[in-house]
C-alpha cells in the first residue's frame, strides 16, 4: 500500500536532535520509527509503554528526595550502612 498520509507534529528541536541521533544508530529514519509506532499501536490497541501516574506513595517520596525530607547521606557505603541499620 502506498503511502500517503502524512503526520505532522511540533517538538522541541533539541528532543528531535537527539531522538534522531539515537533512531540513526538503530538504522531507522524518523517515518519507520513514526510507523513502527503506529503498528505497535494497533496491534495493543494503545500506546506500546505504560503511561501512567505515579502511586501516591511514590510521589511523596519523590517530593521528599527533592527536598531532602528523610534523606540519608554518608560518603562511604559502611558509613551509609551504618546509619541505616542504626534505626533497628
Amino acid at each position: 500500500m502506498a503511502k500517503i498520509a502524512t503526520v505532522r507534529a511540533r517538538v522541541e528541536p533539541r528532543l528531535k536532535e537527539e531522538a534522531e541521533g539515537v533512531l540513526e544508530k538503530l538504522g531507522l529514519n524518523p517515518t519507520a520509527a513514526i510507523t513502527l509506532y503506529y503498528q505497535q499501536i494497533v496491534k495493543r490497541h494503545g500506546i506500546p509503554f505504560e503511561v501512567s501516574l505515579p502511586h501516591p506513595t511514590t510521589l511523596t517520596a519523590m517530593r521528599d528526595a527533592e527536598t531532602g525530607r528523610g534523606v540519608t547521606r554518608a560518603r562511604e557505603v559502611d558509613d551509609f550502612l551504618a546509619k541505616l541499620n542504626a534505626d533497628d
